[in-house]
């Protein structure tokens, strides 16, 4: 199961209310911290700031041997009552909107490398 699968329905089962906010921020800080700079980590960047505006210190994060080289913790806090409101509605923003606006990288041509820019350069020279 790949990560964005988890995390959707984790997102799915927040709003139909068979989660808690607790276990949601879990797996959301997860998914966050561990693919950052995916598509997965700009569609979820919106509820991370919710969680770390209503409840800073939520996470953990500790060195791990494992890949992307730490792993997140929860704090043994309950998420506060009082921003579950804004919490539920940050979910629900995320599941309307989906992996339709999430940007993707563009993969690259790779670049040139030294040998075949001296060619070029040479075969410029003489075709000019």
């Amino acid at each position: 199961m790949s990560s964005a699968t988890s995390v959707n329905s984790a997102l799915a089962d927040y709003a139909a209310g068979r989660t808690t906010a607790q276990q949601l921020v879990g797996v959301v800080a997860a998914a966050y911290y561990g693919a950052r700079d995916s598509g997965l980590g700009t569609r979820l960047k919106p509820l991370v700031e919710i969680i770390e505006r209503a409840h800073p210190g939520v996470i953990e994060l500790t060195g791990s041997i494992e890949k992307p080289g730490f792993a997140v913790h929860l704090a043994e806090r309950p998420f506060p009552r009082r921003y579950e409101a804004e919490l539920r509605q940050g979910v629900e923003a995320v599941l309307a909107v989906g992996d339709a606006d999430v940007p993707r990288p563009q993969p690259r041509a790779p670049s040139p490398g030294f040998i075949t820019r001296i060619v070029a350069a040479i075969r410029n020279v003489f075709s000019a």
